[in-house]
Formats: structure tokens, sequence, C-alpha cells
């Protein structure tokens, strides 16, 4: 027992310093991981290093290559600004674009936080000229963004798809997508309306959608090649059960093969900084397993909640920790293996529901000014007299999704049954 007191006190330490420090909590974790294995828990170094989890790693690796590439070459902002220009001067359906787009673009691969980057500025820019309060519109991308992040070919959706099948929940991937994306629609389209997105529909804006001029503005070969690319590799995983992390790499091959994206600036730019986060955790949660630290979380977590209420529990706390914390780095690697000793404890209880409850409660405080993708829809604001008002608007709103995502989850699972 103190021994998994004390592999589980590493573990909250590595998520209180990943709060308040800039200090990667990957590299943390994997210290502690060997701390405590091996002089405290006896375990060899090859026993803490089969932790690491390579399938994983290769995966992100090779989808978020792909995907930078695809971004540097222009091709994802060439799609997104042709697909402002629908809405035609339309104020109200300006927003509501964006959410589609964040979504939609995000699920193609890149995920939630990439796509805010990229759209961010745009969108923000859009909202200066078109008189769209920002805050709005700020709710409608980072939210839309937001809804992609479990998509099967999204870094996130990787991550949580990877710790589900670790723990014997595999094959949910399409249902772990979708409630995500109904939960952020949801809190989207009724924040919304609720805040006045309604009145925009009566105002034209004036060149909301900024034109189509840009570095990228015109779709060229090389962006045509690199959509073939994207879209070749997501039929072989969906029509041709490849891996796709594989499948991502040949991919990232094809197109510096053909120098229609810069290879080496792509592996310069990937997101190695989550990658070895994710990784590190990993690491550390497997020490837990094997020292007794992850079922005395378990416990702890089961002691909070019975099955009638387990999903909204969940969310409420995943969401706290995930305003200030890594949600695919450090919130869902250290919640997901709880899953299965949860049911087992409370004597029931759906662990798709449960897992998917921990992925939305997580996901939905993500429009925080203290997240990234909250944080990147502020920096996009043109007028700097509506930063701070905006800021305050969005820390609210950050802290109101805890609740807001325990009731919905709570009503999704439990109640709908979804």
């Amino acid at each position: 027992m103190p021994l998994a007191w004390l592999s589980l006190g590493a573990l909250v330490t590595a998520i209180v310093v990943s709060c308040f420090s800039r200090l990667n909590v990957g590299i943390l974790a994997v210290a502690f991981a060997w701390i405590v294995g091996v002089y405290f828990g006896g375990m060899s170094l090859g026993d803490v290093v089969d932790g690491f989890p390579v399938q994983l790693f290769l995966t992100l690796t090779g989808v978020t290559l792909l995907f930078t590439q695809a971004q540097l070459n222009g091709t994802m902002d060439s799609v997104a600004r042709r697909a402002v220009g629908v809405c035609r001067g339309n104020s109200g359906l300006i927003p509501i674009t964006f959410f589609l787009l964040g979504c939609g673009i995000g699920s193609l691969g890149p995920g939630n936080i990439a796509t805010a980057a990229m759209l961010a500025p745009m969108a923000m820019a859009v909202a200066g000229r078109a008189r769209i309060p920002p805050f709005l519109m700020a709710i409608m991308l980072g939210t839309g963004a937001g809804a992609s992040a479990l998509s099967p070919f999204a870094p996130t959706g990787i991550i949580v798809n990877g710790l589900m099948n670790r723990i014997g929940l595999g094959g949910h991937e399409w249902r772990t997508y979708w409630t995500n994306v109904v939960a952020h629609a949801i809190v989207a389209f009724g924040g919304y309306l609720a805040l006045g997105g309604w009145r925009l529909f009566r105002a034209a804006s004036v060149e909301a959608a900024g034109g189509s001029s840009g570095a990228h503005a015109d779709f060229g070969p090389r962006n045509w090649v690199t959509l073939a690319v994207v879209l070749t590799v997501i039929v072989s995983v969906l029509f041709g059960n490849a891996n796709i992390g594989m499948a991502a790499f040949a991919g990232a091959v094809v197109l510096a093969a053909f120098r229609v994206a810069d290879h080496e600036e792509a592996v310069r730019r990937m997101p190695w900084a989550v990658i070895l986060m994710v990784s590190g955790v990993t690491v550390l949660i497997s020490v837990l397993e094997q020292t007794g630290g992850l079922e005395l979380f378990t416990a702890l977590l089961a002691s909070m909640a019975t099955p009638e209420t387990i999903t909204g529990a969940v969310a409420f706390v995943t969401g706290v920790i995930s305003i200030y914390s890594s949600t695919s780095g450090v919130v869902l690697p250290a919640f997901l293996p709880t899953v299965p000793g949860l049911v087992e404890r409370l004597g029931g209880g759906d662990p798709v529901a449960i897992a998917s409850a921990m992925n939305i409660g997580a996901h939905l405080v993500d429009v925080s000014p203290l997240s990234t993708v909250g944080a990147m829809c502020l920096a996009g604001i043109t007028a700097p007299e509506a930063v701070r008002p905006t800021f305050n608007r969005l820390l609210a709103w950050g802290f109101s999704m805890t609740g807001v995502g325990a009731v919905l989850c709570w009503l999704m699972f439990r109640v709908v049954g979804l």
C-alpha cells in the first residue's frame, strides 16, 4: 500500500506541475517512473521502459507529420477560405461556418489545436470586419475545433483510441467521435443563440469573408496533390484496413518526393512537446498499474459517485483539471485507464459511456483562454480594446463548462442512453 500511495503521489505531482509550470510533464513523468519503479518498486529498467507506447508514438508522429506538411503548403488554409466565401456576407452564418470548418477540417486529421491555430487569425479578422462579437466567434470556432478532437484521424483521437484499446475498449472509435461532436454542437449552438447570435442574421456584413487574397488563396497543383494524398490516406484507413500511422508516413513520403511540401520544416514544426508529454505520462501510468497506484486512484474516483451519477462526476473532475492542464497529454492518459476498475467497483455502468464522459468533460473547457484553443482565438482579435473583455468572458465560459459538461454528459449517457 505505501508503494501504491507513492506512485499515485508521483502522478498527482506531475499533474499539478503541468498546471503551474512550463516544464514538459512527459519528461517529469519518465523521471518519476524510473525512480518509483526501479528504486522503490524493485522493477528493472526494462520493465519501466516497456511502458513506452511505441505504436502510439509512431502513429502520432506519422499523422502530425502529414498534416503539418498540408498546413505549411497552404492546402488547409485554401480550403477554409473557399468555404467561408459560401456565406456571401451573411453575418449570422459566418460563425456557424467556422464551427463547421473547425469540426470538418480538424476531423480530417489536423485535430483541434492545429485547426484552431490555422483558422483563428482568419476567423477573428472576419469577425472584426463583420461586426461579430469576438466572444461569439471564439465560442463557435473553438467549440467546432473541439468537436473534431476525437476523430480517429486526429492526434487526440489516436491517443484516446490507443488508451481505450489498452483497457479493452477498442472498436468504439466512431461512437467516441460522434458523442463528442454531438456534445460540442449542443453547447456551441445553444450558447450562440442564447448569447445573441440570432441577432446577427438581421445584418449583412461587408467583405465578411475577407476576400480570397493571400499567399495560398489560389488552389494550385501542390494543393491538389496534397489533398489527393490526404484523401487517399483516409480512404485506405476506412476501407483498406490500413494502419493510420503507417499510411500517414507513406503519404508524407509522397508529398516530400513530389516536393509539394517543405518536409524538413514540417519535421521541425511537429508538436514534439505534446508527443513527448503523452508518451512520458503513459510510461508513468504503466508503473502505476504495476505498483497498485492505478487501483488506488480508481478507488478514490469510485468513492465520489454512484453508477447513476458517474458520467456526470467524471466529466466534472476531468473538466476542472483540464482547464489548467493538457487534455490529451495529461488528463486523459491519467483518467481513461481507470474506467474498467470504476465499473467493477461501482457494480455496473457502461464503460464506453464513462470514457466518453471523461473525453467530453475534458474538451468542453478548452475554449477557456487558459487553454491553447482559447488562447489562439484571443490572440487573433484585431481590436485591442476587445481583448480584455473577451478574455474575461471566455474565462467565465470555460469554468461554466465544467458544470455544463457534467450535466450534459449525465443527460446524454444516463437519461438518453447514447
